[in-house]
């Protein structure tokens, strides 16, 4: 499911317009998107969390070359799971 499927599907759950659903989801994702560059957590009850991870610096190798190179620290946006959305799936 792309993000226009789910749109549609948001659409036909609660007899929106597509347009407006898309609207919905949009800013749903723009939301999360916004609370995670200012380096919070997302909490979804039942569904899961959203949280920024930070990843350190390390040295990595080209794979072209096998020459040794920096990769420098970067943060990470990631997802757990729930224990709702971990039954409903598993049941």
């Amino acid at each position: 499911m792309n993000k226009g499927d789910l749109a549609t599907a948001v659409a036909d759950k609660t007899g929106m317009s597509k347009s407006a659903a898309n609207q919905a989801v949009e800013t749903v994702f723009e939301c999360i998107t916004d609370t995670l560059k200012k380096g919070e957590e997302v909490r979804i009850l039942g569904f899961g969390n959203f949280v920024v991870a930070e990843r350190a610096a390390s040295t990595g190798r080209n794979p072209q070359t096998g020459e040794p190179m920096e990769i420098k620290a970067s943060k990470q946006a990631k997802f757990k799971p729930g224990k709702g959305l971990k039954d409903a799936v598993n049941g």
